[in-house]
């Protein structure tokens, strides 16, 4: 964890005085805020930030190309460095989840071997998956 402190001046018309804001970071947090709940629109029936097994994510659209190794291979260095900073956005429906996107992602983790990946987790019902599937 890295932690930095700034100090930055507070004018008044008499003195100038200096305040002090702690800022910190780690990696392991994968950018999330030390001590807050990553829960996104919760109890508002809208996303939600969570951790997911890799196994437990089905992605159900056969790709027509493949992911650019460059890309990957980045992503991949980026992560070890300094942790997933975009979470792949993911359906929810019935209990199971689908992944249509963050392709490169998805595969810098496995490549890893990284048993879980941060995910932006949406309720989705049938009908919204069949779009999808199209």
């Amino acid at each position: 964890m890295a932690s930095f402190v700034l100090h930055l001046p507070a004018a008044t018309a008499a003195t100038t005085r200096w305040r002090s804001f702690s800022v910190s970071a780690s990696a392991s947090s994968n950018g999330a805020v030390p001590g807050r709940s990553q829960n996104v629109g919760q109890g508002k029936g809208g996303p939600v930030v969570v951790e997911l097994p890799l196994d437990k994510i089905r992605r159900p659209l056969m790709r027509t190309r493949a992911n650019d190794p460059v890309k990957v291979k980045d992503l991949m260095d980026s992560i070890e460095e300094i942790g997933l900073q975009v979470p792949i956005d993911v359906l929810e429906v019935d209990g199971v989840y689908y992944g249509f996107s963050g392709c490169h992602r998805y595969e810098a983790h496995q490549r890893l071997g990284l048993p879980k990946i941060r995910c932006k987790v949406r309720k989705a019902t049938k009908e919204t998956l069949r779009h999808h599937l199209r």
